[in-house]
């Protein structure tokens, strides 16, 4: 089957920062993610770690446009 992925870091200088937050996240969960490739993750696992990125972005996001610190 051909990885027709739509998947795309835009602005590719944060891909190792994406990379780390999506394996604390899974961390945080207590879901073991493989180096590379986790075709073994069950889809409602990759929702609950996606899901929370997500969460976290908007938090830092309304952070730092209240004028907050990052962390």
């Amino acid at each position: 089957m051909a990885n027709n992925s739509n998947n795309q870091i835009n602005v590719p200088e944060a891909r190792e920062a994406m990379y780390n937050m999506k394996h604390e996240v899974a961390n945080e969960l207590g879901i073991t993610l493989n180096q590379g490739y986790n075709g073994n993750l069950s889809s409602k696992d990759a929702g609950h770690i996606g899901g929370n990125m997500v969460k976290k972005m908007i938090e830092a996001q309304e952070r730092q446009m209240s004028g907050g610190s990052r962390f």
